[in-house]
């Protein structure tokens, strides 16, 4: 075996199978497997509070799928990965890829400084079925609305690689020095509201894999229908396994793609490539996470209410399913995808609060925060962004409890001030006769709070202002 030495870089690829980067390393020399946590170039979008839980028992799972051989370091990976180059005669450093466009300026610029020291870096895909370069319309522009690109863009662009083995080496090389735990990365809060994450959730490769084969084979062939239903056991929850690549989507496609017969099929394969199309606007359009992709909503006429803002976090608005979902989200690091579009609808619509406070409250509290993802679908829901839900969907949170939810199960399992009120008043309790309210022991402004919005009302107030756009046009 060659005796080069050569650094793999793990950033969002916490795995060992189906990893080119580790895979490429490991086949041409002995490998020093490094993670470097970066605070200090990713500016407001350092990573939030659920996701460094989320890391740190992650980081723990691929050390010791490596034998204790991961070395960890904090600070400004260049000078890390020179100091490292130095120190130890390294040939080559290889990672693969990250597309938040302040890695993507770090990258460049750590690339060019291993190649003036002579020293091999290569970048590879791990993250992707498709580069944001490699799906384009005809001319060379990105596409800006889903159906094309999915329809048009991905199905005839190159077929996704077949996932790589695990190595069959790992090539394991130990530094010796300046050697910091997990621990030392200071990554679990120090209030513990993690406690009811760990419930919920088994992390790392081997968790991810059993998690994927369970629902290509129990769930995919109820996907399309039952994904809606947030009571159900039917979507494949895995969201934060793609985002710290214990999983490659590339492992995930493929293993949907062996049920060929199931109808549901093709809505899966669209999802994850809502997923790709994410990126690529990030990719293109750099600033998406802070400027409107369609800039008349510059002008928007949205409010500054604090009490609003709060009540929506602490899922205290008196809405029952935007509260359950608000909840579920702070319980478990989660929240069901029919969900979210209620809560955000909810907030940009009925509040008339921006997006933005959308945006970084998931960015913190999520598993899955996903620069491209979280960005993407939040332009998508205020209508300010690509292929955006017209200005006149404002997702109503009583109707869709009685459609999605229809016995109530998940909005109790959140809101249990409200499990002895009946079906029919569940989503509305307002509606609720006095003696109703006082048998299911529900008093309201007491122990569940009163409606902070009509819903009617601010319906209509939300489409006059968004009517003051379509008057710019």
């Amino acid at each position: 075996m060659n005796k080069d030495i050569i650094i793999h870089w793990f950033r969002q690829d916490l795995r060992l199978q189906d990893n080119p980067s580790l895979y490429e390393a490991a086949n041409n020399g002995l490998v020093l497997h490094i993670y470097i946590l970066d605070d200090n170039s990713a500016d407001e979008h350092c990573m939030g509070a659920a996701s460094r839980w989320w890391l740190h028992h992650s980081l723990q799972s691929l050390n010791k799928s490596l034998k204790g051989k991961l070395a960890v370091y904090v600070g400004d990976p260049k000078k890390i990965i020179v100091d490292l180059v130095q120190e130890h005669n390294v040939h080559a450093v290889y990672w693969n890829r990250c597309y938040e466009p302040w890695r993507i300026v770090r990258d460049k610029k750590i690339k060019k400084v291993l190649q003036a020291h002579n020293t091999d870096a290569q970048s590879f895909n791990g993250s992707l079925l498709w580069e944001p370069w490699q799906v384009l319309k005809k001319d060379d522009t990105p596409y800006k609305v889903f159906t094309p690109y999915y329809r048009n863009g991905c199905i005839h662009a190159a077929v996704p690689r077949q996932p790589l083995p695990k190595p069959k080496r790992l090539g394991l090389y130990e530094t010796g020095t300046h050697q910091l735990s997990i621990d030392d990365l200071k990554l679990l809060p120090t209030i513990a509201w993690d406690k009811s994450l760990a419930s919920h959730w088994k992390i790392g490769e081997m968790a991810a894999s059993k998690k994927l084969e369970k629902f290509t084979a129990n769930r995919l062939d109820n996907y399309k229908q039952g994904r809606n239903f947030p009571a159900l056991n039917s979507v494949s929850r895995l969201s934060p396994h793609l985002h710290f690549g214990e999983i490659s989507p590339n492992q995930a496609w493929y293993a949907a793609k062996n049920n060929e017969e199931s109808d549901d099929l093709d809505h899966f394969l669209s999802e994850m490539a809502w997923r790709e199309f994410s990126h690529s606007l990030l990719y293109h359009f750099p600033e998406l996470p802070r400027k409107n992709l369609q800039s008349k909503f510059d002008n928007f006429p949205w409010l500054e209410n604090k009490e609003y803002l709060r009540s929506w976090q602490t899922g205290q608005t008196g809405h029952p399913l935007v509260d359950a979902g608000m909840r579920e989200l702070w319980q478990t690091g989660y929240m069901h995808n029919r969900v979210r579009m209620v809560v955000g609808s909810f907030l940009v619509k009925n509040l008339l609060l921006h997006w933005h406070h959308g945006e970084k409250w998931f960015w913190d509290c999520l598993l899955d925060a996903d620069l491209a993802n979280n960005s993407a679908s939040w332009q998508w829901i205020a209508g300010c962004g690509a292929d955006a839900a017209p200005y006149f969907r404002v997702f109503n949170p009583s109707t869709q409890g009685q459609k999605f939810d229809p016995e109530g199960e998940y909005t109790r399992r959140f809101i249990p001030e409200l499990k002895e009120l009946p079906n029919k008043y569940l989503f509305n309790p307002w509606d609720a006769p006095e003696e109703i309210l006082l048998k299911a022991g529900v008093v309201l402004g007491e122990n569940y709070p009163k409606p902070i919005v009509d819903l009617k009302s601010s319906r209509v107030r939300a489409l006059d202002a968004f009517q003051t756009l379509k008057n710019q046009e």
